[in-house]
C-alpha cells in the first residue's frame, strides 16, 4: 500500500505554515539556569526532573543541582520540579533580566527546593485535557504511573505492569502476552497511544496478540478511564492509556542526557535492558537514540513450568527536530519486533503449542507552531506511516495465520486561549486509511479501512468551578476486497457515522476537596475481524464467526468522583455506570467447528457495567505511608441480567511502605475475591492473597542519579489463578519471583 496523497500533502504542509519573519525585531530566546536543593538539607538533588509547564520544554538536574532551560522568553513561567524520594514542587519565575545569554529571574538565580515526602503529590497530565494539569484537577479519573511505582511495576507489557492501577486488568495467555482491561472493556475499546498517537496493531484481534509496546524506555504512562476522551478517538468506551517517551525530542538539551535499565525476573529468567539518550548535534537540532532488548525463559508457577511461553524481543528507534523560535518541526523512526509462544493443551490446539511473530515499523512526522496563528495559542501537525507484521507459526515453520496491517494517519489540533466564553479549548480532525490483510487458515477477506473525524472541546473555568464540553463527528467506512454471500451472511461495504460528546464539571475547594461528574456519550465501529470473520484462529484455540450485519456500539457513561489532596493525603473514590447499546462481544456457543475448535460468534446485545474505584495514599509522618486500591466493576446484558464473559472481580491491594530521600522498604497484600458472575460456558475462579515485598536505594555516582530496585513477587509462592488469564485451566499464575532493576538517570 503507498501512503495516501492526503496524508502527505498534511505531512507537508505544516512546513509551509511557519511564521515569516516580521519587520519587527524577533523575539530573543534565553537558557534559563536554576539549581535543585533538599529542602532540609540544601544538599544538591541530581537527576531529577525539571520542565516548563505548557511548552514541553525540560532538563535533568546534574550532580551540583543546576539544569538548563532552553528557549526561554522574557515574561512569567511556571516550573515544575520532581525527583524521586520527593514532593514535587510549583514555581513561577518571572525571567526579566538578561546577562549576556543567560537569562535569570528578576531576585537572582532561582533555587527549588524539594522537601521529603513517601507521596509524590502533585503529578501533571497530558493526555485528554486541553492543558497540562495537576492530576487532581483533571476532569476525568486519571492515574499516572510513574518514577519508583513505575521502576517496581514493570513487567514486559504495558497491561501486566498497570494492572494494579484502580480500574484496570490485564487478560493474559502467558507472560509475553497481556492486554489492557479497563472497567471490564477491552480490544479497541481501551485506546493504545505512543506519545499521543495510536500504535497501529492488531492487539485487539486476538487474545493471542500483544500490544507491540515495550515499557521500559517509558518516562511515564497516563491512564484516562472512562470514555469521554474526544481528542484521541470516539472508539475510547473503555479509556486511554499513553506511553509516553517524547521520541520526537521537543526541546535542545544543555549537554547530553538520557537514561539506561538493567532488569531480571527469576520466574522467567529474563534478562531486559533499554537505554535512550537525547543529545544536541547542531545549534539547534537535538537527536534522541533508543534500544531495548529482552530475552526470557518459561514462566515457573507453583505447580511446575507452563512450557512454550519464552520470548524474544528487540526494539529501537530514532527521533529529531528543528527546534525554532517559532515551534519545531520533527520526525521520528521506530522498530520492533517480538517473538514469543503460546502454551498448548487448550481444547482444539496444538499440543506443543504455536509460535508468534510480531514485527512493527512506524514513521511519526511532527510539527507544532508555538507562535499564535489567527484565533489559535499553538497549533499541531501530526503524520503517521505504521506496517505491521503478526504471523502464527504452527510446528514445522507453518504459518497458521497471518495478519498484515498499514495504516497511516494525519491529524491537526489547534488550541486556543480566550476566546467568547470560553477559557481555553481545542479542535481539530483526523483522517486515516488502513489495509488489513489475512492468511494461513485465517479466512477473513482482505479489507481497506477509512476514517475521517472532527472534534471540538471547549472550557470554562469560574474560579472554584470548570466545565468542560466536547462534540466529536465520526465517519467509518470499512470496504473488503470483495463483495459476496458466506455461510456467515452477506460480506459487503459498510459505512458507520455517529455524533459523541461529553460535559464535565469539577468543583475544587480551597481546603484541598474535588468534586466532579461527566457524562459522555461514545460510539465505537466495529471491528473487521467482528465483521467478517470466518474460520480458525489457531493461536487463540478458537473459530472465529463474524457477523457483518452488526450495528456500531453506543456508549452513555456517568462517573461521579470525590478527591482530596493535602500534604499528608491523597484520596480519590469514583462511581461510574455505562451503558452500551449493541455491545459487541465473542460468545461461546459450546459447539466445536469441524478442525474441534470452540466456535465463538460475534453479536451484539444491550449491555451496561457498572462498578467503583478507590485509591488512598497516606503520609503517617516519620517516612511511613500507607497505600490502599479497590475496584470493582459488574456487567450484564440488560435484557436477561446474564453476566458477561471476562469481567474481572472485585480486586486491589494494600501496602506499607517506608521511605527516605535515599532508600525504601515495601509490603504489599494483593487481593482479589471469587469471581462467580461468569458468562456462559465460563468457569468461576476462587480468590486469593498474595504477598509482594520490595525495597530501592537511590545514589549519586560519577554525578548521576543510579536507582536499585529489589522486588519479591508472590513471596509465599501462593497457587492463585487470574480470572481474565485464558491459560487458568492449565497453569496458575506466576510462582515466587525475584525481580531486580537498576536504572541510571543523566
Amino acid at each position: 500500500m503507498r501512503m495516501p496523497a492526503l496524508v502527505l500533502s498534511l505531512a507537508i504542509a505544516p512546513a509551509l505554515v511557519v511564521p515569516r519573519a516580521s519587520a519587527q525585531e524577533p523575539e530573543r530566546r534565553y537558557v534559563f539556569e536554576g539549581s535543585l536543593r533538599d529542602a532540609n538539607t540544601r544538599s544538591p538533588l541530581a537527576g531529577a526532573r525539571v520542565s516548563v509547564v505548557g511548552r514541553e520544554t525540560r532538563a535533568v538536574t546534574r550532580a551540583d543541582g543546576t539544569f538548563h532551560l532552553t528557549g526561554m522568553t522574557a515574561g512569567v513561567h511556571t516550573l515544575r520540579a520532581e525527583r524521586l524520594g520527593y514532593r514535587g514542587a510549583t514555581v513561577e519565575v518571572t525571567v526579566g533580566t538578561v546577562r549576556a545569554r543567560r537569562a535569570v529571574a528578576e531576585s537572582g538565580e532561582v533555587v527549588i527546593e524539594l522537601s521529603p515526602s513517601p507521596l509524590a503529590l502533585g503529578e501533571l497530565v497530558v493526555t485528554a485535557t486541553i492543558s497540562e494539569r495537576a492530576a487532581a484537577e483533571a476532569l476525568r479519573p486519571v492515574s499516572v504511573m510513574t518514577g519508583d511505582d513505575l521502576q517496581r511495576q514493570m513487567t514486559t507489557t504495558v497491561a501486566g505492569t498497570l494492572a494494579s492501577m484502580p480500574g484496570l486488568a490485564a487478560t493474559r495467555m502467558g507472560p509475553s502476552v497481556a492486554q489492557p482491561v479497563i472497567r471490564g472493556l477491552s480490544g479497541d475499546r481501551v485506546l493504545m497511544l505512543e506519545d499521543g498517537t495510536a500504535v497501529g496493531d492488531a492487539s485487539n484481534s486476538g487474545a493471542d496478540h500483544t500490544t507491540a509496546l515495550d515499557p521500559s524506555s517509558a518516562r511515564r504512562i497516563e491512564v484516562v478511564r472512562g470514555p469521554g476522551a474526544l481528542l484521541y478517538g470516539g472508539n475510547a468506551l473503555g479509556g486511554v492509556i499513553n506511553v509516553i517517551r517524547d521520541e520526537i525530542p521537543s526541546s535542545m538539551p544543555h549537554r547530553v542526557t538520557g537514561a539506561a535499565t538493567l532488569q531480571t525476573q527469576t520466574s522467567t529468567g529474563s534478562l531486559a535492558g533499554s537505554a535512550t539518550t537525547v543529545f544536541p548535534i547542531a545549534a539547534r537540532v537535538p537527536l534522541r537514540m533508543e534500544v531495548a532488548a529482552r530475552t526470557a525463559g518459561d514462566l515457573k508457577t507453583p505447580v511446575g513450568t507452563l512450557l512454550n511461553t519464552d520470548g524474544e524481543m528487540l526494539s529501537g528507534g530514532a527521533g529529531t527536530a528543528y527546534v525554532a523560535d517559532w515551534g519545531r518541526l520533527g520526525a521520528s523512526f521506530r522498530g520492533y519486533r517480538n517473538y514469543y509462544g503460546i502454551p498448548g493443551g487448550f481444547v482444539g490446539g496444538h499440543q506443543e503449542g504455536v509460535r508468534i511473530e510480531m514485527e512493527r515499523v512506524a514513521s511519526k512526522f511532527r510539527t507544532v507552531v508555538e507562535d499564535p496563528v489567527g484565533p489559535f495559542r499553538n497549533l499541531r501537525f501530526d503524520a503517521t506511516y505504521t506496517s505491521y507484521t503478526h504471523r502464527e507459526i504452527e510446528a514445522a515453520d507453518i504459518v497458521g495465520t497471518l495478519f498484515d496491517q498499514e495504516s497511516a494517519n494525519a491529524d491537526v489540533l489547534g488550541r486556543h486561549g480566550r476566546w467568547g466564553p470560553f477559557t481555553a479549548g481545542a479542535m481539530g480532525g483526523r483522517v486515516s486509511r488502513e489495509d488489513f490483510s489475512y492468511g494461513g487458515s485465517l479466512h477473513t477477506p482482505d479489507t481497506r479501512r477509512l476514517k475521517a473525524a472532527l472534534y471540538l472541546l471547549e472550557e470554562i473555568d469560574l474560579g472554584a468551578i470548570l466545565i468542560e464540553s466536547g462534540l466529536r463527528y465520526d465517519w467509518t467506512r470499512t470496504d473488503p476486497a470483495e463483495d459476496r454471500v458466506s455461510d456467515i451472511g452477506e460480506i459487503r461495504d459498510r459505512t458507520f457515522q455517529a455524533l459523541s460528546g461529553s460535559v464535565g464539571i469539577l468543583y475544587k475547594s480551597a481546603s484541598g476537596l474535588v468534586l466532579g461528574t461527566s457524562v459522555a456519550r461514545a460510539f465505537r465501529t466495529p471491528d473487521v475481524p467482528e465483521l467478517f470473520s470466518e474460520g480458525p484462529h489457531l493461536a487463540a484455540y478458537v473459530f472465529e464467526v463474524g457477523n457483518p450485519s452488526l450495528e456500531g456500539e453506543v456508549g452513555q457513561g456517568l462517573d461521579v468522583f470525590l478527591r482530596f489532596e493535602s500534604d499528608r493525603l491523597r484520596a480519590e473514590v469514583t462511581g461510574f455506570h455505562n451503558d452500551i447499546r449493541n455491545h459487541i462481544y465473542g460468545e461461546d456457543t459450546g459447539r466445536l467447528s469441524r478442525v474441534r475448535l470452540p466456535i465463538y460468534q460475534f453479536q451484539g446485545n444491550d449491555a451496561v457495567f457498572s462498578g467503583v474505584e478507590l485509591g488512598a495514599d497516606v503520609d503517617a509522618g516519620r517516612g511511613l505511608a500507607l497505600e490502599g486500591v479497590a475496584s470493582s466493576v459488574k456487567g450484564s446484558l440488560k435484557e436477561t441480567g446474564r453476566p458477561l464473559p471476562l469481567v474481572p472481580p472485585l480486586k486491589g491491594h494494600v501496602a506499607l511502605k517506608y521511605e527516605r530521600p535515599s532508600w525504601y522498604v515495601r509490603a504489599e497484600a494483593e487481593m482479589a475475591d471469587e469471581q462467580d458472575r461468569v458468562g456462559e460456558f465460563e468457569t468461576p475462579t476462587p480468590g486469593y492473597t498474595v504477598f509482594n515485598a520490595a525495597a530501592g536505594v537511590r545514589f549519586t555516582l560519577g554525578g548521576r542519579l543510579n536507582v536499585l530496585t529489589v522486588s519479591l513477587a508472590n513471596a509465599a509462592n501462593t497457587e492463585y489463578r487470574n480470572h481474565l488469564s485464558r491459560v487458568k485451566e492449565i497453569m496458575p499464575e506466576a510462582g515466587r519471583s525475584l525481580n531486580v532493576v537498576y536504572r541510571v538517570v543523566f
